[in-house]
């Protein structure tokens, strides 16, 4: 299992819990746990590490995005002879989350490839292949998402620069094959089928954490956060659906910290507080997806209790210019993605439209509180894709985008 770290520390490590995502973690009293994204970037570290050396790091400590040293417990390794590949494997810890991976064997194997081939990502037993598009992976990649192939190839660089592997200036010249044991058992539980993602599991993560969210210590969470912002005098807070969005909202609002509430997929808690606690302004930032929920009436954005209406993005699509033949191909897009995709080649606003109606529904569960919302909806990359400007209490002009 993963080593444990500190949390609810400040910045500075002065270990008094700061505003913000920092202070909402703390405040629940829960355990975090580590991505399959992380637990594969240990795996494969491990096994690069034992091909160029022949010893296998155990424990093996990687380098997240936002800086945290978590260190891994090898679960299996395995060494062939003459070095032609070498495997380690990551039991997940997913902390306190409910998350159906808990528990799991991420295994890496890695195999030295030709001079200039790089490095090549594979998918093996227990993890998916893409076979729809819609999603930030070709058709038939290996479903291991684009943050945790940079942060294994961040980790397989600097080890090639350590033991000398061939290609170490660029990128090292390996085939990294990712596994997960009974992993395409476990993805049945998962919505990975029905997005086109067959044969097993996804390698995801963008910060190598996993957030426990137990619902009700979450919700409570926000309230505090909202309690810390006011306290400290903030007219402005926003609430951000995961770290890109949070990255997105400081970046074009400039928010400290303890602006920033960590709502997750609770929009409705959000409003609800603030509903009876305001502040001046109100930003909601996150996924189209997600947004294009809160825009359709739902305020918990869970995947588990609320999916995306593709009928519902193409009456607004129909709204924005569509013609029926395009409103049709965005009822039966694969994602949400898809479907926003579909209708930029068409230069049909569906990101603004969405932010739009995602605002006037925030507005409807605000009822009349003294608090303008604007919304920005993004793209995996983190790329805003949908605004609607800041608008309060009665003004008009529901679902009309920002020009």
């Amino acid at each position: 299992m993963a080593e444990a770290q500190p949390q609810g520390t400040g910045p500075q490590g002065t270990g008094k819990a700061a505003g913000g995502r920092s202070a909402q973690l703390a405040h629940t009293g829960l355990r975090h746990g580590w991505t399959t994204g992380a637990c594969a970037t240990a795996a494969s570290t491990a096994a690069y590490t034992a091909l160029l050396s022949g010893e296998f790091p155990d424990p093996v400590t990687i380098t997240l995005p936002k800086g945290q040293t978590p260190s891994f417990a090898l679960a299996v390794e395995e060494l062939a002879a003459g070095r032609t590949s070498a495997m380690a494997g990551v039991v997940k810890d997913a902390g306190d989350d409910p998350d159906v991976t808990h528990g799991a064997l991420v295994r890496a194997t890695v195999r030295a490839l030709p001079a200039g081939s790089g490095i090549v990502f594979r998918a093996g037993p227990g993890v998916g292949t893409v076979t729809r598009p819609g999603l930030p992976l070709d058709v038939g990649e290996p479903a291991i998402n684009p943050v945790p192939r940079q942060l294994m190839r961040d980790h397989l660089r600097e080890v090639a620069g350590r033991y000398g592997g061939t290609g170490a200036g660029a990128a090292p010249d390996v085939e990294v094959e990712i596994s997960i044991d009974h992993g395409e058992e476990i993805a049945r539980s998962t919505w990975n089928p029905r997005l086109g993602i067959l044969g097993g599991l996804s390698i995801l993560g963008t910060t190598g954490i996993v957030v426990p969210y137990s619902c009700s210590a979450w919700i409570d969470s926000i309230r505090r956060g909202v309690d810390v912002a006011r306290a400290a005098g903030r007219r402005h807070v926003a609430g951000c659906t995961g770290s890109t969005s949070e990255k997105v909202a400081v970046a074009l609002h400039h928010l400290p910290e303890d602006a920033l509430l960590d709502m997750g997929d609770f929009a409705g808690a959000v409003l609800k507080y603030l509903r009876r606690h305001p502040v001046e302004r109100l930003t909601v930032c996150g996924g189209f997806a997600k947004l294009s929920k809160l825009a359709a009436g739902h305020l918990d954005l869970h995947s588990a209790r609320s999916q995306v209406d593709k009928g519902f993005l193409a009456e607004l699509a129909r709204q924005g210019g569509a013609d029926e033949a395009l409103a049709a191909a965005v009822a039966e897009a694969n994602t949400g993605l898809a479907a926003l995709q579909l209708c930029a080649a068409a230069g049909v606003p569906l990101g603004d439209l969405v932010a739009a109606r995602a605002r006037e529904e925030s507005l409807a569960v605000l009822r009349g509180a003294p608090v303008a919302v604007d919304i920005i909806c993004i793209d995996r990359a983190g790329m805003v894709v949908g605004r609607a400007e800041p608008r309060g209490p009665g003004e008009t002009g529901r679902g009309e985008p920002l020009g």
